[in-house]
């Protein structure tokens, strides 16, 4: 039978806002057996919470091999595919690789879906597949209480040109990719108070690919790369923090916001997702210069989220000029690494 049943309705949380939290995770990993065999080709596994597996292959090649799936964070059918397929692949781009393929993962509740809406769900999918270049090659499906949709991301890097998340240095500028807020808009789309001009922000950002991750690999200048997604900006940065060593300030005049985003913290549209971050690693960030609605959007969960850049000073007009190649207006340099224990200090 068909039905117009909401996508929002069917999942008890949205996009990388259903990510378990930080604090959770790590408990897992860190009693999981992944610490077992790890060959020397591997070149990056879990141990900084990078964005995907790379495994060298040759002096010259490395697979990197890579997942993410969600519930729905708005409504339309294609719009989310596209979302979730866009944020998948991101994560090749994080590591300063191109995409080869990608595998479907498909899970829906198949008593109230109808077909023509899962089939709408994989054409979004495609649709962005089609923009990077890549086939959808295969995938899995079952049937499932919640509508659940994403992608394996298979890409190819140079072993030289890996751009991890946990080499940056003391004195590098940290650069943002994209503008905060999606975890905001996201709650409106649920809540059905989103408006004609903050949604199609919101599909603007969510589905712009991360293309810039390639060219700023293979810059000497640029030490460590990642994307913010679910943990929110304090979060993935603090994964920089870790994994290099250093602490990081930030500077909240310059992050870059959807236009709303401000309004829309202020006025209640915060996830879930937000609080269980800061209850996550608020204790290793100073905050006491800002008020509740910063904190909730530097923790906002962001669903296919932008590049976030540690890199040489005199790199960052190269950098910037990346992002704006390939279409990242709104990419800002957001503050500094510095020496010291890891944390971060917004200002």
């Amino acid at each position: 039978m068909e039905t117009t049943v909401p996508l929002t309705s069917l999942s008890h949380g949205g996009g990388c806002g259903c990510k378990l939290a930080p604090a959770v995770l790590e408990q897992i990993i860190a009693r999981s057996g992944g610490r077992g065999l790890i060959p020397p080709d591997l070149l990056v596994g879990i141990e900084t919470s990078d964005d995907a597996a790379v495994y060298r292959i040759s002096d010259d090649q490395a697979i990197v091999a890579t997942t993410d799936f969600f519930m729905p964070i708005v409504d339309d059918p294609f719009d989310f595919g596209a979302i979730a397929a866009t944020n998948a692949i991101s994560d090749v781009y994080a590591m300063g690789g191109t995409p080869l393929f990608a595998l479907a993962l498909v899970a829906m509740p198949i008593d109230k879906l109808p077909v023509d809406t899962i089939r709408r769900i994989l054409e979004g999918g495609e649709s962005v597949c089609h923009r990077a270049g890549i086939p959808v090659a295969g995938g899995h499906s079952v049937d499932s209480v919640e509508a659940i949709y994403g992608l394996v991301a298979i890409g190819l890097v140079n072993p030289r040109h890996v751009k991890r998340n946990a080499e940056g240095k003391p004195g590098d500028a940290v650069v943002l990719g994209k503008a905060l807020g999606v975890g905001l808009y996201g709650a409106a789309v649920k809540k059905q108070q989103v408006t004609e001009a903050q949604y199609r922000e919101l599909i603007a950002s969510t589905t712009q690919l991360n293309t810039p991750g390639i060219p700023l690999a293979r810059h000497p200048g640029v030490h460590a790369m990642t994307d913010v997604t679910g943990f929110g900006l304090l979060g993935h940065l603090l994964e920089v923090c870790r994994g290099s060593n250093a602490r990081a300030r930030v500077r909240w005049s310059t992050v870059p916001l959807l236009t709303d985003a401000r309004v829309l913290a202020s006025t209640g549209f915060v996830t879930g997702g937000s609080a269980r971050n800061w209850k996550g690693y608020g204790s290793l960030v100073d905050l006491t210069t800002r008020g509740a609605s910063e904190q909730a959007i530097l923790t906002d969960p962001q669903t296919s989220g932008g590049l976030l850049v540690a890199c040489a000073p005199e790199a960052v007009d190269d950098v910037l000029e990346c992002f704006r190649r390939e279409g990242f207006q709104r990419a800002a340099v957001i503050g500094e690494m510095e020496a010291g224990t890891p944390g971060i200090v917004v200002e």
